[in-house]
């Protein structure tokens, strides 16, 4: 089950440290990949370079989106264009039945780790519990998303990140997946293989004191106007 851990007050996020992953080669070119998929969908580029550009572009698709669906849709869209034809149907079709979806759950946990890292910041493979009383290690926990710390914005992390990441595995993939955000420490765990719960969607988060986005908005009782 999900569990959104959170204080009911607007929280500071200064003075905590941050962990910087450095990207390589192969992650400058997943940086580029997605940055240009970003274009396509919000219809201009940033002026900045880099992951802050990129921040940038994202604040720019949540703000496009009239509803969180139709944010969460732009969002999935981005993620399917970045897979070549039929990976996705391929994978769906005869990887993720084999052994009740561990096998699919198994290896998306590892790919993410592998290709991912540059996003989210450092992340590993960890070993979780299926409602069923089964435990995979098929979790990823990410120690510091560096998505959430730089955006400084619930609602980014909701709408363009966990729900759509979420209905991507899940429709395209077939592979279950909840992800549970810590507002607190910018943690995240990823659990394939976890469906969420019914009432996933409803979350009434402070927003972050230095978030630019709800600056510009009237908040009500100090919670995320885009969450």
């Amino acid at each position: 089950m999900c569990d959104f851990e959170f204080d009911s007050q607007v929280k500071s996020d200064e003075g905590a440290p941050k962990l910087e992953y450095k990207p390589g080669p192969l992650d400058d070119f997943f940086m580029q990949s997605f940055r240009n998929k970003l274009v396509e969908e919000v219809g201009s580029d940033s002026e900045k370079p880099g992951y802050v550009g990129l921040i940038e572009l994202v604040k720019l698709l949540l703000l496009k989106g009239r509803t969180r669906s139709e944010t969460s849709d732009a969002a999935v869209r981005i993620l399917k264009s970045l897979f070549p034809p039929l990976i996705l149907e391929l994978y769906k079709l005869l990887i993720a039945p084999i052994a009740q979806g561990k096998l699919a759950a198994l290896m998306v946990a590892r790919v993410t780790v592998l290709t991912c890292q540059w996003l989210m910041g450092p992340s590993k493979v960890n070993i979780i519990d299926l409602p069923n009383g089964e435990s995979w290690d098929s979790g990823v926990f990410v120690e510091k998303c560096q998505y959430l710390e730089e955006s400084k914005c619930v609602g980014v992390c909701i709408n363009t990140c966990k729900l759509p990441t979420q209905t991507f595995f899940k429709d395209y993939m077939g592979v279950p997946l909840v992800m549970e955000p810590n507002f607190k420490d910018y943690s995240c765990q990823f659990k394939f293989g976890v469906a969420p719960p019914e009432d996933d969607g409803n979350v009434n988060e402070p927003c972050f004191e230095t978030c630019s986005i709800a600056g510009r908005r009237k908040l009500k009782s100090g919670e995320c106007p885009l969450a």
